[in-house]
């Protein structure tokens, strides 16, 4: 367990290093190209590090929860699908090289960083529901990273972006809802429900429970 700590403690801290602090000066030094193999490889290493070690990681159950906690779970993770749709479906100027400028559509609407929070979402409910030592290790570390590197992500975009992500910013909300309830508009609605069906029906293949039977 302490391994798997270590390995998720590096895979977590060198995206937060090699894509704020370090980026510049590695850019600068090595070109785009080659910034992008270092950080490429190592994203890979230590993912593949933590990978490993959650395999060896004893699953020692820390909690079982109530009955009523399957259906919440399948919910949330049905927005989360949504949302992680809707992020890609329309534009979003969280992402590397989009624009801001208004006016803000479909997810947006909800969360500037429908991404960042389809993630942590998902850490929530598997970290939540499984229970196991090893699970909630690593759902901490996908929240962190999900809604730390969100919280940096508004900082440099203000500053790559200027008054655009200003207006971007004052015109949408870092938490869901955070402005009042909104639609994430039919494409994210549908194809995250068919995501939310697909993904959950698969949970079988790899040993865990069909959230959309808990519905």
């Amino acid at each position: 367990m302490t391994l798997l700590v270590v390995a998720l403690a590096a895979f977590v801290g060198t995206h937060f290093l090699l894509s704020h602090p370090l980026r510049e000066p590695l850019v600068t030094r090595l070109g785009a190209g080659g910034f992008a193999g270092v950080y490429s490889l190592i994203a890979f290493a230590t993912l593949g590090w933590a990978i490993y070690e959650f395999r060896r990681a004893p699953v020692d159950l820390w909690w079982v929860v109530p009955a009523w906690a399957w259906p919440v779970g399948a919910v949330i993770m049905l927005f989360a699908s949504i949302l992680l749709v809707g992020s890609v479906a329309t534009p979003n100027p969280a992402l590397m090289g989009g624009k801001a400028g208004g006016p803000e559509r479909g997810v947006q609407r909800i969360t500037r960083h429908p991404m960042m929070w389809a993630f942590a979402l998902w850490a929530l409910v598997h970290g939540g529901l499984a229970g196991t030592g090893r699970t909630v290790v690593l759902a901490a570390a996908v929240a962190v990273l999900a809604l730390v590197g969100a919280r940096l992500q508004d900082g440099k975009k203000r500053t790559q972006m200027g008054e655009s992500w200003a207006g971007h910013e004052a015109a949408t909300s870092f938490i869901p809802f955070g402005r009042g309830f909104a639609m994430p508009g039919w494409v994210a609605l549908i194809g995250g429900i068919i995501l939310f069906v697909v993904a959950t029906g698969l949970h079988p293949v790899a040993g865990g429970p069909n959230l959309w039977g808990a519905l």
